[in-house]
């Protein structure tokens, strides 16, 4: 009887052979969400974070697949978890987005700072040539922030690192966060538009890890300040922070026909992750927008509100909990 038990339980075990039978099956399924235009850009968002937090090769690939979509929003979030991946072998497809000048600006803004959040000295060239790029507050202020970054990677991190205080939110950020602590220094640095765009940011991240209500409030008062590009990353980051307070701010932006759609869709993401009741209603609202990119912001944004209200998924930074898991071994 005991032998019998022991080899029903080693038939039953599953082998490496069948893990990776079903990691590959897997690895189809989600490429096929992703990559399929009948599926809801809800779906499709799902099948992407779930491919960045499985990370690896076999991830980068089946993003990478996708950027032929019509979607820039689609396009974009694509760029965002490659670089969130740090995967070096996404290098080369960054790099040719970046190139593109068909795709959309935000597009190419996203692969910029994507080869940003990778790191590698090896994109400094590419960085530095788009750095002046005829698109400036998208892809050129883009790609100067992210060869500082870079070059404050290979000289000054190991100085800094000490006094950086730790990201919450386990994000790889644009730039590192200020290593001033007061909220009104770091908010009159974030507001001053004659300051250094990298100040500006690292003002932005340390405003954010301090986190608080009077931090929310100096990030706020950013989105109505600087170029897209800077009140793009305000509204992300605010975002991040889920904070009731910039409620007011976020929607008053995204309701603005007047300001540019990069900026419009990021709110409406922000507004779905802070997930209050009133914000869905005018996620709602926008669902009919005039721009494609916000209305189609919305759509994910509401599926975002949904997910934070039932805790079912996490499209965002901080611990993966992807919708499919790989089978244990």
């Amino acid at each position: 009887m005991d032998n019998h038990d022991s080899s029903c339980g080693d038939h039953f075990k599953p082998g490496v052979e069948q893990v990776g039978m079903a990691q590959d099956e897997m690895f189809d399924r989600l490429s096929g969400t992703l990559c399929d235009p009948k599926e809801s850009l809800a779906a499709r968002f799902r099948a992407l974070f779930t491919l960045r937090n499985l990370g690896g090769l076999r991830a980068v690939e089946s993003i990478g697949r996708a950027f032929g979509d019509p979607s820039a929003l689609l396009k974009h979030e694509l760029a965002y978890c490659l670089g969130q991946m740090r995967e070096p072998s996404a290098i080369p497809l960054l790099s040719s987005v970046l190139r593109d000048r068909q795709q959309e600006p935000m597009v190419r803004h996203e692969a910029g700072e994507a080869l940003g959040a990778i790191g590698s000295p090896n994109v400094l060239d590419v960085l530095r040539e788009y750095s002046s790029d005829p698109v400036i507050e998208k892809v050129a202020e883009t790609c100067q922030l992210a060869v500082q970054r870079i070059e404050w990677l290979q000289n000054e991190q190991k100085r800094e690192g000490t006094n950086l205080g730790s990201n919450p939110y386990l994000s790889v950020d644009p730039a590192p966060p200020s290593q001033e602590r007061a909220v009104a220094s770091l908010r009159a640095t974030l507001l001053d538009c004659d300051a250094p765009l990298f100040d500006r940011y690292r003002a932005m991240f340390a405003l954010r890890n301090a986190g608080g209500d009077e931090s929310a409030l100096a990030l706020a008062d950013g989105l109505s300040c600087g170029s897209a590009l800077f009140r793009h990353e305000v509204a992300f980051v605010l975002g991040q922070m889920q904070s009731a307070v910039a409620v007011p701010a976020l929607k008053a932006t995204l309701s603005s026909p007047t300001e540019s759609p990069m900026v419009r869709h990021e709110c409406a993401e922000a507004l779905g992750a802070i997930a209050q009741p009133h914000c869905a209603e005018l996620l709602r609202e926008h669902l009919l927008d005039p721009e494609v990119v916000v209305r189609e912001s919305c759509e994910v944004a509401l599926d975002i509100h949904e997910s934070e209200t039932c805790g079912e998924f996490q499209y965002a930074n901080g611990l993966p909990r992807p919708a499919e898991t790989i089978p244990a071994n």
